[in-house]
């Protein structure tokens, strides 16, 4: 006569650590839900045009930019320079900046710009030269 084990899932213990398990994975896939419905403000308009600083760490010193955008042209002052970019809006977050006086082969790459958040006088964005996958992100703040 054969003696019959019971099987895993028949073990009370088992089966509330699959329901508990189940509890876990459901509520992780509601976060998930909730997380993936979540838009950041982007009101981009809002800053395609006027004054702004940005600052960003180069050879580990803070440095800033400041500079002025129209709907067309954009002027940057770096360390005492200035340059002056012609603006190109793909869409309202999006545009292409090309150095209208290039001093070497790497300022006449175009660089894409997308504005990714907004938030009262600041924006995210994010940046890089055309058709290159490596990306950069920055915030620049808009002054008066």
């Amino acid at each position: 006569m054969a003696v019959l084990k019971p099987s895993r899932i028949d073990n009370p213990r088992k089966k509330g650590y699959f329901c508990s398990m189940k509890k876990i994975l459901l509520s992780l896939c509601l976060l998930a839900l909730c997380a993936s419905c979540f838009q950041p403000e982007r009101n981009c308009t809002d800053f395609r045009t006027g004054n702004f600083e940005f600052e960003a760490f180069l050879e580990g010193k803070l440095q800033k930019t400041v500079f002025t955008r129209n709907d067309s042209i954009e002027v940057d002052v770096f360390q005492g320079k200035s340059d002056t970019s012609s603006v190109r809006w793909l869409n309202d977050c999006e545009y292409i900046l090309t150095n209208l006086n290039p001093k070497n082969r790497a300022e006449e790459k175009p660089l894409h710009i997308k504005i990714i958040s907004t938030e009262k006088n600041t924006y995210t964005f994010e940046y890089g030269l055309v058709g290159e996958a490596k990306k950069q992100r920055g915030t620049a703040v808009k002054v008066k």
